[in-house]
């Protein structure tokens, strides 16, 4: 009986794909942030954003995102990440960030550059109100 003799190509581009998707799985499974003195940075998988502290004009909570048009991105389980469009701002075309690790949990609610939005939460709720204290401590204030 003769044995067949795989290709070394197709076993290492197998191994490349599943090493691709585990990494691709693994930038998406949380948002990933650095706090530096002059602003936050947030990645998650493809999305990211910078955001320096005195672009940033208000922090609140919120219980929901308003509904939204995705432009992309994408909603699993309970987490939605990507770059949305707000239903009443359609005209404007102001894109809204959204990195959202539980929608069941309240999210923090960016407002910067006079109008951009911006929400956000992490899987651990202790973290995300962490997050939203220090925010709202690097919130410039406006001079008198």
């Amino acid at each position: 009986m003769a044995t067949k003799k795989r290709h070394w190509f197709w076993n290492l581009l197998i191994v490349l794909t599943l090493v691709i998707c585990g990494l691709a799985f693994a930038a998406h499974s949380k948002n990933w942030t650095k706090v530096t003195p002059d602003k936050l940075q947030l990645l998650s998988g493809f999305y990211y954003k910078e955001l320096p502290f005195v672009a940033l004009d208000s922090v609140e909570w919120v219980e929901r995102i308003p509904p939204m048009q995705r432009l992309n991105g994408f909603s699993a389980f309970d987490r939605g990440k990507g770059i949305y469009q707000e239903f009443q701002d359609s005209l404007t075309d102001k894109k809204v960030h959204v990195f959202v690790d539980n929608f069941s949990h309240r999210k923090i609610a960016l407002t910067y550059q006079d109008s951009m939005k911006l929400y956000f939460n992490f899987k651990d709720s202790i973290a995300t109100e962490d997050m939203y204290e220090l925010l709202l401590a690097k919130i410039p204030v406006a001079p008198n």
